[in-house]
């Protein structure tokens, strides 16, 4: 069967619209770029295989859910600032700690039977299920170090508002944000319990802007993990950095000496993107057309131009005819690290669906695209500017959300995340 893909992948012709046939379908396809298959392979030791309830410390050199083995289910919200007072958000900021250490520990937050005639501290939808593996990492945006509360002087220079892309779609309510919380686990439901007790405990301080929820991880961090698919049913990630290998998320993923701000080290730069995803006008893609668009054979995931999931890609391979086998527009072609000077990112995506369109009544779903890295300009940007206008996704896909965030280094005990802004 390899070798019939093969063979059939170096005769294809790169047409996708012929197949789409009705205007209107093709009027709904997407505009925008994205990122699906960034990263870099890697070979090393396989990472301790751990059961779905057990605890990852919170505690470190760097913070928990950036190399930490992709969960299945992710809350990520993102939180306006409503005080002017530094000390509001000094004191948040310090109970939003204590209570994301009881939480990934699979505890209850505070003390929820001393007061019966008082709410209790803990909302209780967790109580009873175990860690789940969760992690809940924080981030700070470029706007929290605005005049409001006179941080400008500990904002990083790398901190700086994506810019707007081609074929961009953005929501104001679906972007941005002064604070982002990421929690992943591998139950929805402790997930959830995490954002919204840190959500009750920061009222007053901040107000929710935005939420993503999403299910099925679209990549893998871990040499222990197979590489997931995503909603297109195309292997996602395939050559993702994996957290085993210490180098490359030394030089991609973790900001080191470097850092222009102390609590920079050891942390690391988040970007969110939400990409709708036409699924609608995909499905009525030929198979051939479709692995033309990624590069890549649908069911093995290997390219075009080889048999196996990790083979290396030759882009230089032609057809009988001449032609690039990797079309001139395919996803990975475009996202290859050697098409941006080496370039890499530790990518943690997850799938969403949030209903469906109601002037359409397609699909609201897509990939809710998360990437860390040491130097959005060089890394994220860059690449992003590349596929935004010329990537074949184009015609499937549009970017609806867009935020920066930078997350701090690890904490020891004792320490609090209010410390980082002292």
């Amino acid at each position: 069967m390899a070798g019939d893909e093969a063979a059939r992948g170096r005769g294809m012709k790169f047409s996708r619209r012929r197949m789409l046939g009705a205007a209107g379908v093709i009027g709904a396809a997407g505009l925008a770029g994205g990122g699906f298959a960034l990263g870099s392979a890697v070979a090393g030791p396989a990472a301790k295989d751990t059961s779905a309830g057990d605890e990852v410390p919170f505690y470190g050199v760097h913070q928990a859910g950036i190399a930490t083995p992709t969960q299945d289910r992710m809350v990520y919200a993102a939180f306006d600032l409503t005080t002017s007072d530094p000390a509001a958000l000094k004191s948040m900021l310090e109970t939003w700690t204590a209570a994301a250490v009881s939480i990934t520990a699979g505890q209850q937050v505070g003390d929820n039977e001393k007061h019966p005639l008082s709410p209790p501290d803990d909302t209780g939808e967790a109580v009873g299920l175990p860690p789940s593996q969760l992690t809940v990492t924080i981030g700070f945006g470029p706007s929290l170090f605005d005049e409001r509360l006179g941080l400008a002087r500990l904002k990083p220079s790398k901190l700086v508002k994506l810019p707007h892309f081609a074929g961009d779609e953005l929501q104001p309510r679906k972007s941005d944000g002064d604070i982002c919380i990421q929690a992943c686990a591998n139950d929805p439901q402790v997930a959830f319990h995490a954002v919204r007790n840190l959500t009750r405990l920061g009222r007053g301080v901040v107000a929710t802007r935005w939420v993503q929820l999403g299910f099925g991880k679209t990549s893998s961090t871990s040499t222990s993990q197979a590489t997931p698919r995503n909603l297109f049913g195309f292997r996602d990630g395939t050559n993702n950095i994996k957290s085993e290998d210490a180098a490359a998320m030394d030089k991609f993923v973790w900001v080191g000496e470097e850092a222009d701000q102390p609590w920079m080290k050891g942390g690391s730069f988040l970007v969110a993107r939400r990409i709708n995803m036409h699924i609608e006008t995909w499905d009525r893609d030929s198979l051939q057309d479709q692995e033309a668009v990624f590069g890549r054979y649908k069911l093995s995931g290997a390219p075009l131009t080889g048999t196996q999931e990790f083979e290396a890609v030759d882009l230089a391979a032609k057809d009988a005819q001449g032609e690039d086998v990797i079309p001139a527009k395919a996803h990975i072609r475009l996202a290859a690290p050697s098409s941006h000077g080496g370039a890499k990112i530790l990518r943690r995506g997850y799938s969403f669906s949030d209903g469906a369109d109601p002037t359409l009544g397609d699909f609201d779903a897509g990939l809710f695209f998360i990437a860390y890295q040491n130097d959005p300009e060089s890394q994220f940007i860059a690449i992003q500017k590349s596929l935004a206008g010329n990537d074949a996704l184009n015609e499937y896909i549009v970017h609806t959300g867009s935020a920066i965030f930078a997350c701090p280094g690890g904490l020891s005990e004792g320490q609090t995340w209010a410390d980082w802004l002292a």
